[in-house]
Formats: structure tokens, C-alpha cells, sequence
């Protein structure tokens, strides 16, 4: 019966976001790679495991499955599981948002690059008082 179960889970239409690499949030950061495959593995066979180690990823890891359903499986069943009074928020990892954040991080560099090259930026105001000698009154509402 379980097996006519899997099969039938097996040829079902799969929601988009659903891939072979989740994300998870919320990891102690003491978790060592041998926890995560006692934790992850029992639900398919796992390619490869990347937990964070800067202070920016501290508490993040990767999971690449080997399948999309072991991974869709691992998603839905350990979302909120409670690893040492953590409780897991496991994601499928989105490649849009990590590039569209990518992009806008590089378009932010450009932009300080332009900004400091044309001495540009700061207040608007006090620009306003450079270039025309005065002070700008308060606009009131009305």
C-alpha cells in the first residue's frame, strides 16, 4: 500500500518553486555536517550539505537532494522540526532571488561608484543651499 502511495506521489504535477535544494533558516550554530545528514538523510539520499560559516550565513545551510521528491518530502516534513530548541524553517532554495538580490547589490555598488566619483549624494537640501544660496522654507500642508 505504500509503495501504490509513492508511486501515485511520484507522478503528480509538481508546484514550480519545488527543487532538489532547500534552504534552511534558524540551524544552531553549533550544528556540525554530521547532524544535518542524521537529520536530512533519512528522507533520501543527499548530494551535498553546505551550512554557513560567516557572520552574514551563521545559522543557514543547503541541502541538495539527489531527487525532487525526497527534497519535497524533507520540506514538508521538517519544517518546524525543533533541532536543540531551534525550530527549522526549511525553504526551496529560489536561484530568481538570489541572482535579482546579486543584481541589486551590484547596481548599489555602481551607484556608491558614481556617487563618490562626482562627489554626489548626501542631503538634497543642503545641495539646494549650495547651489542657490538660500534656505529652503518648510513646505506646510494644506
Amino acid at each position: 500500500m505504500a509503495m501504490a502511495n509513492r508511486g501515485a506521489s511520484r507522478s503528480s504535477r509538481l508546484p514550480p518553486e519545488v527543487n532538489r535544494i532547500l534552504y534552511i533558516k534558524n540551524l544552531p550554530y553549533k550544528i556540525t555536517t554530521e547532524e544535518m545528514y542524521d537529520i536530512f538523510g533519512k528522507f533520501g539520499a543527499i548530494r551535498q550539505i553546505r551550512i554557513g560559516n560567516t557572520p552574514d550565513t551563521r545559522g543557514t545551510a543547503f541541502v541538495v537532494y539527489e531527487d525532487i521528491f525526497d527534497a519535497k518530502n524533507a520540506c514538508e516534513h521538517l519544517s518546524g522540526f525543533n533541532v536543540s530548541n531551534r525550530y527549522l524553517v526549511v525553504l526551496y532554495y529560489q536561484t530568481t532571488k538570489a541572482w535579482r538580490r546579486m543584481d541589486t547589490d551590484k547596481a548599489r555598488e555602481r551607484l556608491e561608484d558614481v556617487k563618490e566619483r562626482y562627489n554626489l549624494g548626501g542631503d538634497i537640501e543642503k545641495e539646494k543651499e549650495k547651489m542657490y544660496g538660500y534656505t529652503p522654507t518648510p513646505r506646510r500642508n494644506q
